[in-house]
């Protein structure tokens, strides 16, 4: 055998020599060297039945067991029977025979399987039925009053041998003999009684305050107590006085208060709302319903904490993208989104430009951002480089359109639509008046004449030499020219007295017809006597000898008195406001403005002030707390002439000479002390005692003590 070789030949390799083939089988035997796995043993060996009871002959390779048509036999668990089944594998079933018990009162009889722990029994019995015993005690005239039970009965309660006191407990018998009480013979024989009261503790009552029994001492069960209980309901929350002698069994008198239960189930989503609640875990019963993560499907769970768990449905069916170039294969779990394409799209779209934005799954394509040129909402221009997608254009400018009343144009934004839907033209009207040439600036009535109203537009007089300028309400210009025209047919009534003829057409000139004039006051006056000394005395009116124009603005004592309270509030606005000036003064653009943070009421009222005397224009926007002020200072030309006509333009910003935070400093500047006070002291003689007592003098000012 050490001669011969252990070849393991391959499948696509041809033998073609004989060898003997030893490949680990347990009997040796000698076979052709073959390809692959050896072929089952051929030998015979003898094997017994799965019951033991018999043996047969069979090859050593088969693999089946061996069955016999006999019965097994074999001892059972019970150790009682035998296994009746036929040969088989394995253990022998448990015993299904049953066998019959009887309680330890002996009343009460049950079935159970051979063998099983139940079956165990001590000579008394084999379980406990858990009714009253009832057999005979030793004295023989009373029965066993204890649950079945196994051991034997107690020995007789009422026995003398057993009874000691009597029955309260609280005397002892052998005191009674004593007093006089009959010995007791047999169990039937009563108990003597002390007298007292019996003081046996009741079912009823609580743990504070225990009820007794207020009979005098008896034999037998108590009688119901005279007094009330407390019971609560099944949650506790509510209680109810009820009688003791309603109240046998504290269990079995229960109510449910209204009270719902506010805490919240397992879930953490719903309350439990039970009324009368005795729950600890407050389960949830009600059916989750929240959406899973597909979308498409909901939870059926019961109502759960955390995250529903995903969807289990599976579609077996291929998910492509809209033009179907990207696939995605069976099985595609619920929910799972279409594949991403790179591809351009193929939908169909609205618009022939190029399309740039690749396959996508949504309905509706990203609208086309392609640039084109589109008229506005009111076709007033041709917007460039506006998206295809944009469809209302606004240009910004004003509409312009004529309304349909025919004197006015539509003032707003370019717009969509017509420009009056279902309204009127609420503009005011243009038509100028009959007697002083202003608008009507009623509301819009084209179908109607104006109505006869005083006059709300302002008009600028001034006096004759203009120093006085104020603005006036038309109305009350006109009141001012008809007492002119009163005062000058007052001037000739002297004439009329005297029976000559006055033309009242010559007493009002053109002039004073056109416009009402202001009358001079006693500083115009002064300024045209000045002016005429100077023509006199040949002095330019561009010196100023006496430094009176370099006076500089005057401002309100009420705005010194703010500015002193926040002199560095107020010198920020005086540099902002002199920059914005210098700005608009030196550059092309005719206005500039500048927007203030929000600000209290004082510093707005500050920055109006400080506006009119730098000739800058001041307005107020937004509510409170974020109200802001801002200023426009404006660069406008000279006063011009057209057509014979003067127009001067007012409002231009100019830089004061001297500014409210200098004029403060001046003022605020330390004055010099003012002048010591000199004391003339003199000393009087009193007659009587021929003492001097010096008198203190009052201070005398000397007025002329002045200190440069």
């Amino acid at each position: 055998m050490a001669d011969v070789l252990r070849v393991v030949p391959r499948v696509t390799r041809k033998h073609t020599r004989l060898q003997l083939c030893f490949q680990g089988k347990p009997m040796h035997f000698s076979s052709l060297c073959h390809p692959g796995p050896c072929p089952s043993c051929p030998a015979f060996v003898t094997k017994t039945c799965e019951c033991g009871q018999t043996s047969h002959s069979v090859r050593c390779g088969q693999s089946t067991k061996i069955h016999c048509s006999n019965v097994c036999g074999n001892t059972l668990n019970c150790g009682k029977h035998s296994c009746t089944q036929v040969c088989h594998s394995g253990k022998c079933s448990p015993c299904q025979l049953t066998v019959q018990q009887v309680c330890y009162c002996g009343s009460n009889f049950k079935e159970v399987l051979c063998g099983s722990k139940e079956e165990f029994s001590d000579g008394f019995g084999s379980f406990s039925c858990q009714n009253i015993c009832g057999k005979k005690l030793n004295c023989g005239r009373h029965n066993c009053k204890q649950v079945c039970h196994p051991q034997p009965c107690q020995l007789c309660p009422r026995l003398p041998q057993v009874v000691y006191r009597c029955p309260c407990g609280q005397t002892p018998l052998s005191k009674l003999l004593e007093l006089g009480c009959v010995e007791r013979k047999i169990c039937t024989d009563p108990i003597p009684s002390c007298g007292k009261t019996c003081g046996k503790p009741l079912s009823c009552g609580s743990y504070e305050f225990i009820h007794t029994c207020e009979s005098l001492c008896h034999e037998g069960d108590c009688r119901p107590c005279s007094h009330t209980s407390n019971i609560f309901c099944r949650c506790g929350f509510k209680k109810k006085e009820i009688p003791c002698a309603l109240l046998r069994n504290k269990a079995a008198i229960t109510f449910m208060c209204d009270k719902r239960c506010n805490k919240k189930r397992s879930c953490g989503r719903h309350k439990c709302n039970e009324v009368c609640c005795v729950d600890t875990e407050h389960k949830c019963s009600l059916v989750c319903g929240r959406k899973l993560n597909c979308g498409l499907h909901r939870c059926e769970e019961p109502c759960h904490r955390g995250s529903c768990q995903t969807c289990w449905q599976t579609s077996f069916d291929e998910l492509t993208c809209y033009c179907g170039e990207s696939v995605i294969y069976p099985p595609v779990p619920c929910g799972t989104q279409p594949p991403e394409c790179k591809k351009t799209c193929t939908r169909p779209h609205d618009c022939d430009h190029p399309v740039y934005h690749s396959c996508h799954s949504e309905e509706k394509c990203p609208p086309c951002t392609y640039l084109t040129q589109k008229w506005c909402m009111g076709k007033h221009e041709l917007r460039s480089n506006i998206p295809c997608h944009l469809t209302d254009i606004s240009c910004g400018l004003r509409c312009n359109q004529m309304l349909k009343c025919g004197m006015h144009k539509c003032k707003r934004i370019c717009h969509k639509g017509e420009c009056l839907i279902d309204e009127e033209c609420k503009q005011p009207c243009i038509i100028p008046r009959l007697y002083c040439n202003h608008p009507c600036m009623a509301p819009c009535h084209p179908s109607s004449h104006c109505p006869t109203t005083s006059c709300c537009a302002k008009v600028d007089l001034q006096c004759e030499c203009g120093r006085r300028k104020e603005s006036m309400i038309c109305s009350e210009a006109s009141n001012t020219y008809q007492r002119i025209a009163a005062i000058s047919i007052a001037t000739k009534l002297t004439d009329l007295q005297l029976g000559d003829s006055v033309e009242i057409s010559r007493l009002i000139t053109k002039k004073e017809m056109k416009q009402a004039r202001l009358q001079c006051d006693e500083e115009c006056l002064a300024i045209q006597r000045n002016r005429r000394l100077a023509e006199a005395l040949e002095i330019d009116d561009n010196s100023d000898p006496f430094n009176i124009r370099s006076s500089g603005p005057k401002y309100s004592d009420l705005l010194k008195e703010d500015a002193r309270k926040d002199i560095k509030f107020v010198s920020d606005i005086e540099k902002e406001m002199r920059m914005l000036v210098e700005a608009v003064n030196k550059g092309k653009h005719t206005k500039k403005s500048h927007c203030y943070p929000p600000m209290n009421r004082d510093h707005r009222r500050i920055i109006h002030e400080l506006a009119q005397v730098y000739g800058i224009e001041s307005v107020s926007y937004d509510n409170e707390p974020k109200r802001n002020v801002v200023i426009t200072a404006v660069n406008v030309p000279p006063m011009h002439t057209e057509g014979g006509v003067k127009f001067a333009e007012v409002g231009k910003s100019v830089c004061p000479s001297n500014t409210l935070t200098s004029v403060l400093d001046k003022e605020m500047q330390s004055r010099p002390a003012p002048p010591l006070l000199h004391y003339k002291q003199t000393d009087k003689t009193s007659g009587n005692s021929g003492l001097s007592k010096p008198l203190k003098e009052e201070p005398v000012i000397d007025y002329f003590d002045v200190q440069d």
